[in-house]
């Protein structure tokens, strides 16, 4: 029988002004990367110069949400949970946690689809992070 682990409370990221699009995108259900519009290459983490061609000339892409699983690890102390390096459509590699699945079923290759949980608690709510869930395919 399949396991359903129960998501983790995450913690609020600091935002920086210049990461401010990434986080509102993200409540609206968008995933943003960067685009050089010098050499044409995508990278997250978002930052100011290409990591490619160091050109100040980077602009925000909403990128497809999909991608799949790179290498991941499973932490079993208290709640479970995944993390891992997911490889998105667009090329770039992500950290991110893998969430609404069977951490037991998780693997290398899987294919897998952005999903937004929100950080913080009720209390006292942050920005939603995207997370990925296994793609289920029927």
């Amino acid at each position: 029988m399949a396991t359903m682990y129960e998501s983790r409370k995450m913690s609020v990221p600091e935002i920086h002004p210049e990461h401010k699009e990434y986080w509102d995108a993200a409540t609206e259900g968008k995933l943003l990367i960067k685009q050089c519009d010098s050499c044409g290459e995508y990278h997250y983490y978002p930052r100011m110069l290409c990591p490619f061609c160091m050109s100040d000339k980077t602009i925000w892409k909403e990128a497809n949400g999909t991608g799949s699983i790179y290498t991941y690890s499973v932490m079993r102390k208290g709640t479970p949970y995944a993390i891992a390096f997911v490889t998105l459509d667009e090329g770039p590699k992500m950290m991110t946690n893998i969430v609404d699945c069977n951490l037991d079923a998780v693997h290398i290759g899987q294919k897998v689809k952005v999903v937004f949980k929100q950080s913080g608690n009720q209390e006292d709510p942050g920005p939603f992070i995207p997370c990925f869930s296994p793609i289920v395919i029927e």
